[in-house]
């Protein structure tokens, strides 16, 4: 009983210094913080249930199995969907206190983990997503990626060629210094604080795009929407402004983004896409039910308010 119980104990061990992993695989494939753990806590039991004597690789076998969980799960989505996903979903944001980083690391994080993506792969078909990123993100042979499909390695090649064009095509440029990302955004703060419209334009690209997931429940100005045109955006933002005293600057999949939750009104978190010195993309969650399951950072010093005017 006692060396079953060790063997156990080896067993989560090992299983812990794959969990990181497991969950970036997870949560690039579902989009969901929630779900994600989910399909990693399930790849957990089912490594209980198997002869681990047999695994040569338990990093690759939890990795396949994790792609193989996430990839039911979505099908399941899909399935249940009765009409294509509406325009106005965001996934959910990573969010990270603003502290002193690494430019190259959070360069390597923005692109792999930037809502801007993850909007892009949930355009894909199930198939197509788990081939992209297994093989794209984290580097897993073909041949071990065509079982799961049901495929052979030469047709999940062509699979994931195509979804990596896809996503190419349809991921926006961006810049990827975070100094620079913090001088738009702020310039942006500092311009919906003073009401000042035309500054709000000129920080806005032209064909800037802004997407609100407010949910299925919140009605009125603050509900889900999709805003195309930096005249639309700017007016938008005014419509909020009094809500922009309590944004605070945070990383959100990397990159600078605004958390804001004032003691009154719609909390929410925003991550933008800057290009050229302008903000071209612009993501809300402002869910309530999904931001009750988030936990945003503590404020410090260095996210505070930018300075008004």
């Amino acid at each position: 009983m006692r060396e079953a119980d060790d063997d156990k104990e080896l067993l989560a061990r090992r299983f812990q210094e794959h969990r990181g992993q497991l969950r970036a695989v997870a949560y690039r494939m579902l989009g969901s913080l929630t779900e994600a753990e989910d399909a990693v806590q399930e790849a957990w039991l089912r490594l209980t249930r198997t002869d681990t004597g047999a695994i040569t690789n338990l990093g690759a076998w939890l990795t396949t199995v994790t792609g193989r969980i996430c990839l039911d799960l979505l099908r399941t989505r899909t399935s249940r969907r009765e009409d294509p996903l509406d325009d106005t979903f965001v996934p959910d944001p990573v969010i990270r206190p603003l502290t002193r980083t690494d430019p190259e690391q959070e360069a390597v994080e923005a692109d792999s983990l930037g809502l801007a993506l993850l909007v892009v792969l949930e355009r894909l078909a199930p198939d197509e997503r788990l081939a992209f990123v297994l093989h794209d993100m984290f580097a897993v042979p073909f041949d071990d990626i065509a079982p799961v499909l049901e495929r052979t390695s030469a047709s999940t090649r062509q699979l994931t060629s195509r979804a990596r064009r896809r996503v190419q095509g349809a991921t926006p440029s961006a810049e990827t210094d975070l100094n620079r990302q913090r001088q738009v955004l702020e310039a942006f703060l500092a311009a919906s604080r003073a009401g000042d419209f035309e500054a709000l334009v000129a920080v806005l690209h032209p064909d800037v795009v802004l997407r609100v997931d407010a949910g299925a429940l919140v009605r009125g100005a603050a509900v889900s929407k999709v805003v195309h045109g930096a005249t639309t955006v700017a007016a938008q933002a005014l419509t909020f402004a009094r809500y922009a005293a309590s944004a605070r600057l945070v990383l959100v999949n990397g990159t600078i983004g605004v958390a804001n939750a004032p003691e009154t009104g719609p909390r929410s978190v925003m991550a933008v896409t800057v290009a050229n010195g302008r903000i071209t993309h612009m993501y809300i969650l402002a869910d309530p039910a999904r931001l009750d399951r988030l936990d945003p950072p503590r404020h410090t010093e260095d996210d505070r308010p930018a300075a008004e005017g």
